[in-house]
């Protein structure tokens, strides 16, 4: 049905005839104008010049489409989302007419094998594709006006290949991006909160800006900390992508930093704890251990070298202190030997004159 259609139109050459066969299948509807399209689909690199000599490529629709295309998708999503907040509907129309969003398209509808242009351009642009979806927006409004473009992005797009509320509300964390970038190459970053106000509503409205090595960066205003955020984080990587002196302005930044700290750092006392001190004092503990451990005699266990190494070796202060002050024998005299029994003598002597004294 479609190729009878099209056969009835009178096209000179048979490429014309497949352009529009592959046009319908794209817009879902028959140009008027092939002329339009064709413009649509030539890219710079292989610019023609009409009959005045001015070069003729696809820039001027693709400027028109972009201004369409927005027009079309703030009207849809305004329609979709009723009740939902400026903030919202801004981002998910961003999301929607972003540069990766219409590649992609272009690469699934087939608008990329369309494309006329050098072959090197296509491989090393990868805004190609997108810029084409944007001119192609613009000539189908010149062919068709606004209904028709609107209705090609509600059933051709929105309808077959992206699901508009899984867009809205799928979360691109920006500012996520941008601490694993400032982390990976270890640069100092921080958000700072520039200005906190009221709307006209009385909402409040959070200004915040990023700095890197405390060189101001992307700004952002939401409605709350989290939105304001995201957004002044989304135009910092947009300026890390499209600026290389951006990102060696913050890099030389960094360097000064660096140095500044290794200079401050010189005359720092060390932290590490000298262990000696420990060992000396594990090695008297183990000495005090070992000369004042007691254990269970009696007499008949004992040898005769025992017995006399045990009344020449204790003294007062060394049974004082294996007793650890339990008993006070001070008043034993000192100036001999104390034997065993001794000592279990004055001990029984000092409790039983504890008990008595207790009762």
């Amino acid at each position: 049905m479609l190729n009878n259609i099209i056969d009835r139109i009178k096209l000179p050459f048979r490429k014309d005839k497949e352009l529009y066969l592959s046009l319908y299948q794209i817009i879902g509807i028959l140009p008027h104008d092939i002329t339009f399209y064709k413009t649509a689909l030539l890219h710079k690199s292989v610019a023609r010049r009409n009959a005045k000599g001015k070069p003729v490529n696809n820039e001027r629709l693709e400027f028109l489409g972009d201004a369409i295309l927005d027009a079309i998708v703030a009207d849809i999503v305004y329609t979709h989302f009723p009740g939902k907040r400026e903030g919202f509907l801004t981002n998910t129309r961003s999301k929607l007419v972003q540069r990766d969003t219409l590649n992609r398209l272009a690469k699934e509808m087939g608008i990329n094998q369309l494309i006329l242009s050098n072959g090197h351009t296509y491989s090393h642009n990868s805004y190609l594709g997108g810029n084409a979806f944007e001119a192609l927006v613009g000539a189908l409004y010149l062919d068709h006006g606004y209904n028709a473009s609107k209705k090609f992005i509600k059933q051709q797009v929105l309808g077959k290949l992206i699901n508009l509320d899984k867009v809205a509300y799928k979360e691109v964390n920006f500012k996520s991006k941008l601490i694993e970038w400032s982390q990976k190459y270890k640069v100092k970053m921080d958000f700072k909160l520039i200005e906190n106000q009221k709307d006209k509503q009385g909402s409040p409205v959070f200004h915040y800006q990023v700095f890197m090595e405390d060189i101001p960066c992307g700004e952002g205003h939401g409605y709350s900390k989290k939105e304001s955020q995201q957004e002044a984080s989304k135009f910092t990587l947009q300026r890390l992508r499209r600026e290389p002196q951006f990102i060696d302005e913050i890099f030389a930044s960094k360097q000064i930093r660096i140095k500044n700290e290794e200079e401050l750092g010189f005359n720092i006392p060390e932290t590490s704890q000298d262990t000696k001190f420990m060992e000396s004092s594990e090695s008297e503990i183990e000495k005090h251990e070992n000369t004042f451990q007691t254990e269970v005699y009696d007499d008949k266990s004992l040898t005769a070298d025992d017995k006399n190494e045990e009344k020449t070796n204790l003294s007062v202060n060394e049974v004082t202190k294996a007793n650890n002050g339990d008993f006070d024998l001070s008043d034993i005299s000192h100036s001999k030997p104390i034997d065993r029994e001794a000592i279990i003598a004055a001990a029984e002597a000092e409790a039983f004159e504890d008990k008595e004294t207790a009762e």
